[in-house]
């Protein structure tokens, strides 16, 4: 008989490894807090900060990593990237917050949960920005809302959130830090790298992180040829990628 360990309440859970000649019960213990995780280099962090277009890393991958559209940099011109650093909150209150900022290394990028709840800027602010800066921090992103946008952006802080609101938080529920989330219809592992722009927020698994990377500066350096093209002829791209063809399956009539 195992157990798992969840806010301070034990669940039994039964357990079993089976090997060519015992059986053998094993115990688990999942921690609300999770400090040790797998996690994309520091290397291929460094590396993705020269792609450009958060459009070419998720249209590199095998499926969509894009959060949905609401996600919005709090200032124009952001960009950043970092590993996964997980957080599911209660809505409207950010205690589990104030622990996450205890626990930040350089190159975290802070993604938080709080089931969307929106009518709580509070969850993070100015301050919590500075905090998590001087720590070496990429940036936050939030599935609800945060304030004191003007001092992010004088400190250079990148956030991404679904809104802007001055209410208050409350600081007396728990949540998980460094558990596997889903936030804007994504589902996110701690360590997993986060490219993040004035387009959108990016996530790519951190198993496939090389290799993403490799194809993204490969797409990159094929548009940087097209656009030179573009720039002399700008009806270039549809006869370039078969469009013509495409349109003339279509049977439309044209004015002469």
């Amino acid at each position: 008989m195992g157990v798992i360990l969840l806010h301070k309440k034990l669940y039994p859970i039964t357990d079993t490894i089976k090997t060519h000649d015992s059986e053998r019960e094993v115990f688990f213990i999942m921690y609300d807090i999770i400090k040790h995780y797998d996690s994309v280099s520091d290397e291929i962090i460094h590396a993705f900060q020269d792609v450009h277009e958060s459009a070419s890393v998720n249209e590199c991958l095998k499926k969509n990593g894009a959060l949905t559209h609401d996600f919005r940099p709090v200032w124009p011109g952001t960009h950043a990237v970092g590993r996964a650093f997980t957080v599911q909150a209660r809505p409207g209150d950010n205690l589990i917050l104030q622990k996450a900022l205890t626990m930040l290394s350089p190159l975290d990028f802070v993604i938080v949960t709080c089931d969307g709840f929106q009518e709580a800027g509070g969850m993070w602010g100015g301050i919590m920005s500075n905090a998590a800066q001087v720590q070496g921090a990429s940036g936050l992103v939030i599935d609800g809302c945060v304030r004191d946008t003007m001092m992010m952006q004088r400190i250079g802080f990148p956030v991404w959130s679904r809104g802007i609101s001055v209410k208050r938080s409350t600081k007396h529920t728990p949540g998980t830090i460094n558990h596997p989330i889903v936030i804007g219809n994504v589902y996110v592992e701690p360590g997993d790298l986060v490219v993040a722009d004035n387009d959108a927020v990016v996530i790519v698994p951190k198993a496939d992180a090389e290799e993403v990377l490799q194809k993204v500066l490969e797409r990159e350096r094929s548009e940087e040829e097209t656009l030179k093209h573009v720039r002399q002829d700008g009806s270039y791209l549809f006869a370039r990628y078969g469009f013509d063809k495409m349109y003339a399956e279509l049977g439309l009539t044209e004015e002469p």
